[in-house]
């Protein structure tokens, strides 16, 4: 309970400010058996994104690193836990979830949790082998096209080389504030 108390007052005292993050959280299980689901959505991103034969044919990984990356780019800018990452990692993030939104054919409007949760619904989908309940899971209009065209587009998506730079670029600080900060080993667009 302390938790969300400190979490509600959070809220409030960044409303007195007016800038309130969006809020964003992944499903429990995403760790895939690790203790920490927002290293892991680093990982992921970063071997997922890195180049586009790592997710050809495979929607149930694109929904995944897609929801990821949706968390990432609220995560990194508000998570405490960033505050070492250079400045610059959350601002690839913004910058690049446009490029994934209309690659996905994501609303570009959309909040990140509706999202996030719709994406995770078509991937345990998919994972279950049920197509028509993943296409369900993706509706009009936050999915522009609908589910049928959202899966084909996650199954195909082009190279993404500004998601690409976010994700490297936040695998790199997470590196670097693992060794205890030593050297600022970010560099945008090189891997």
């Amino acid at each position: 309970m302390r938790i969300h108390g400190m979490a509600a007052l959070l809220a409030f005292a960044l409303g007195a400010c007016g800038t309130v993050p969006p809020p964003a959280a992944l499903p429990p299980d995403v760790g895939l058996g690790l203790a920490d689901p927002t290293r892991n959505a680093i990982f992921n991103t970063s071997y997922a994104f890195a180049t586009p034969a790592n997710l050809a044919q495979q929607p149930a990984d694109a929904a995944l690193a897609v929801a990821q990356a949706e968390y990432l780019a609220v995560e990194l800018p508000y998570g405490p836990r960033w505050r070492e990452f250079s400045p610059v990692v959350p601002m690839a993030f913004e910058r690049a979830r446009a490029e994934w939104r209309s690659a996905v054919g994501i609303a570009p409007d959309a909040q990140p949790q509706p999202v996030i949760n719709a994406l995770f619904a078509a991937r345990y989908a998919l994972q279950q082998g049920d197509a028509a309940r993943a296409a369900a899971a993706l509706p009009a209009p936050l999915f522009q096209g609908g589910g049928a065209a959202t899966l084909t587009r996650l199954a195909a998506l082009p190279a993404l080389p500004q998601t690409a730079s976010a994700a490297s670029g936040a695998e790199s600080e997470l590196m670097r504030q693992q060794r205890g900060g030593r050297g600022n080993i970010f560099k945008m667009g090189h891997h």
